[in-house]
């Protein structure tokens, strides 16, 4: 390289105005375009290449900067490196560096984006949204979700953990989720924080021994048919419903949500599709006689079996709550007829039907995964017999369904 002769000026280049090139000295080019705009460009040969380099426009960068940037890309040149790869390289790790400062609340909102269409109801995101919003996004929401760390999660657990524990529980676990899909998408490196196992796990009480699991109150399988005869002889809507739930043993929301088309009462089975079962797969129910008389009665003035007050809406998670407060029965819940049901099974019936067929009437997955392989049945033939003897265990009394 000879040495710069720095044949502008400053002066100089504020006359120029007719289009074209004009040198500085060792590469450096003032450009003047057919529109009378200003750059400078840096002009040199690699490779037996000629190449040609913008350094930027006169209005931000002034002649002094423009020999600056030059003298960069020569002293680049000298080590065989080329200014324009060098250049990019660097605005690609720029780049890289910005999406790695994405905050936490923006990798929370992107996953939960990704995964709304897969989750069971709105109900279900805005829970998501909700915790998050009280309790992870004012300690490090607005943060670079790759400054996450333990410290920051036990900051945002621990104030509720002993106090709020399933909420805190399901917190965690949210806040793990998220932290793993930033890892994923390149957003953060390293353990997860909010990783149980190994991490929180020394640092947190064990839920289960703060809040034991707690089961829903049941009624004793002894008192459900002189407690049918009660709820038969109530009149609405929801008292019909939780009916139908204690004859199927079905869910709350399954019963609230069942549509007349999913119904075929001819062939007596109820068929609860996918997208409405806890465990995402289609559920068939055998339909006792009993049932099939309620659901006879039952007047078709929409698409559902058990409408809600407005339009084509079901009937709201409380309803059937209310029933049995109505009843004075707010020691028991809807969903623990469920085991009312599942204990009959297993004292009042022994070994009448085997644990499989019982526990796919509850619509349970069974615990071994390499039994569950092979067993792809759902047992329904074997279930017919199995939910005619427990609705007439129910009816015994001697009431007919509605």
């Amino acid at each position: 390289m000879g040495q710069h002769v720095k044949k502008l000026s400053a002066i100089l280049v504020a006359k120029l105005s007719s289009p074209g090139y004009y040198g500085d000295g060792d590469g450096l080019w003032l450009q003047i375009a057919t529109g009378g705009s200003k750059s400078w460009v840096f002009r040199f040969t690699l490779a037996g290449k000629r190449r040609e380099m913008g350094l930027g426009g006169l209005s931000a960068v002034s002649l002094a900067i423009a020999r600056e940037r030059a003298s960069q890309c020569r002293l680049l040149l000298s080590e065989g490196r080329d200014p324009i790869v060098e250049r990019n390289a660097a605005r690609t790790s720029d780049a890289l560096h910005r999406a790695r400062l994405k905050t936490f609340d923006q990798c929370a909102a992107a996953y939960i984006s990704a995964h709304r269409g897969s989750w069971k109801s709105a109900k279900h995101a805005a829970q998501w949204e909700t915790s998050l919003a009280n309790y992870a996004s004012p300690v490090f929401g607005a943060l670079p979700v790759s400054d996450v760390d333990i410290d920051l999660v036990v900051r945002v657990l621990r104030p509720i953990w002993d106090t709020k524990t399933e909420t805190a529980v399901r917190l965690r676990g949210r806040i793990e989720s998220i932290l793993d899909w930033a890892t994923v998408s390149k957003y953060r490196t390293g353990d997860n924080p909010a990783r149980w196992r190994g991490h929180l796990e020394n640092l947190l009480a064990d839920p289960n021994k703060i809040a034991p699991v707690v089961n829903f109150p049941a009624l004793p399988w002894r008192e459900v048919s002189s407690f049918m005869t009660q709820l038969h002889a109530r009149e609405g809507v929801a008292a019909r419903a939780v009916e139908l739930a204690i004859l199927t043993a079905c869910r709350s929301g399954e019963v609230r949500g069942a549509a007349w088309d999913e119904i075929d009462l001819q062939a007596q089975v109820w068929t609860v599709p996918a997208a409405r079962m806890k465990a995402g797969k289609e559920h068939r129910i055998p339909l006792s006689t009993q049932a099939i008389t309620l659901l006879q009665q039952m007047p078709r003035e929409g698409a559902f079996v058990f409408p809600g007050r407005s339009a084509g809406t079901i009937l709201s998670d409380m309803s059937l709550t209310a029933v049995l407060r109505r009843m004075g029965r707010g020691d028991i819940t809807v969903h623990g007829f469920r085991s009312t049901f599942r204990d009959w099974c297993a004292e009042a019936v022994g070994n009448a039907f085997a644990r499989e067929v019982c526990e796919h009437a509850l619509a349970h997955s069974l615990p071994n995964k390499v039994e569950a392989a092979y067993r792809r049945g759902d047992l329904f033939d074997k279930r017919v017999p199995l939910m005619q003897a427990w609705a007439d265990y129910c009816n015994q009394s001697g009431f007919a369904a509605v």
